[in-house]
């Protein structure tokens, strides 16, 4: 049934690109102190982060490894920790380390065809955009961009080179799973190319900084309360809930969903497979938000407990 839609409040998801120098650490940090409350950093960058630490208050996570599940760890830590903010910098190198993958897989596995390789490539990065969007606070990504050189001419009518930033270093349409985008240029001038909140779009910001927070902020702290998400539970020994008792652990979900989901989750521990399990659930429970959200719980609830 279609109903009136109302504003209701949100968690940030913002990402922020450029080339080499435009302040894309910085710039995060300022802006997450801005939206207020405790900020963990997940650093691919070697420490680069910590560099800052006498200007901003954070915990910092550096990652080692830079892979998809390294990523996703470190999400799920800072949400699990209670943290308001998180600022990834960045997630070009889980790209970067994603192509690296492919091109493995690609030659020994699949006779070096990498369009076949990408069909364990591709959902693993569904993975990190799934962790992205449902991280319980706020999210500022950074990414690098492709850069090349152009010629400008200055004021003494020379030409000069000048570097420019091009797209993302991140996977196509990366964009897309982010409220806020914003490119910042070698000047820390920062040009909001999407906004979802209707009040910045376009607009050009010289070194947005804690007051371009506290103004996300406001924003997104206006409106009614978001629906409560049903409270997931599991039988003892952390199998998946089925039968009867479906109905009552999923608050809506329909109990022949939950039946079906347990069915495929317990196929998956008898096989070792989670991964086929999550992209039948996936496919089969894609149009349904409540029930996809159910059997990636309950997929999360069994694999943990597979892991401990």
């Amino acid at each position: 049934m279609f109903k009136r839609a109302t504003k209701t409040k949100a968690k940030l998801r913002a990402a922020l690109f450029g080339p080499s120098g435009a302040g894309k650490t910085f710039t995060a940090l300022r802006i997450a102190t801005g939206l207020g409350g405790q900020i963990a950093v997940i650093d691919t960058e070697r420490g680069s982060a910590s560099k800052y630490a006498d200007r901003f208050e954070f915990d910092v996570l550096e990652l080692g490894r830079c892979t998809i599940e390294e990523y996703i760890g470190g999400i799920q830590a800072a949400g699990q920790a209670g943290y308001q903010v998180l600022v990834i910098d960045s997630m070009s190198h889980g790209w970067q380390e994603l192509l690296a993958e492919i091109d493995r897989l690609a030659a020994t596995k699949y006779r070096g065809n990498t369009w076949s390789a990408w069909s364990e490539g591709t959902p693993k990065q569904r993975r990190l955009v799934d962790a992205i969007l449902t991280f319980p606070g706020h999210l500022i990504a950074t990414m690098r961009s492709k850069t090349e050189w152009t010629t400008q001419t200055n004021n003494n009518g020379r030409q000069t080179p000048v570097r420019v930033g091009l797209a993302p270093e991140q996977g196509k349409g990366i964009e897309y799973e982010f409220d806020l985008l914003l490119e910042l240029t070698q000047d820390h001038l920062g040009t909001v190319l999407k906004d979802r909140t209707g009040k910045f779009q376009d607009r050009l910001l010289e070194k947005p900084g804690e007051d371009f927070g506290r103004e996300l902020a406001a924003w997104l702290q206006g409106g009614a309360e978001p629906p409560v998400r049903p409270v997931l539970k599991s039988v003892p020994g952390g199998a998946p809930v089925t039968g009867p008792d479906a109905a009552r652990a999923t608050d809506g979900v329909d109990p022949k969903i939950a039946t079906f989901v347990g069915k495929v989750i317990a196929r998956a521990q008898q096989l070792g497979n989670f991964a086929e399990a999550e992209a039948l659930l996936r496919s089969r429970l894609g149009d349904n938000q409540l029930a996809l959200d159910f059997a990636m719980g309950q997929l999360t609830l069994t694999t943990d407990h597979e892991a401990a």
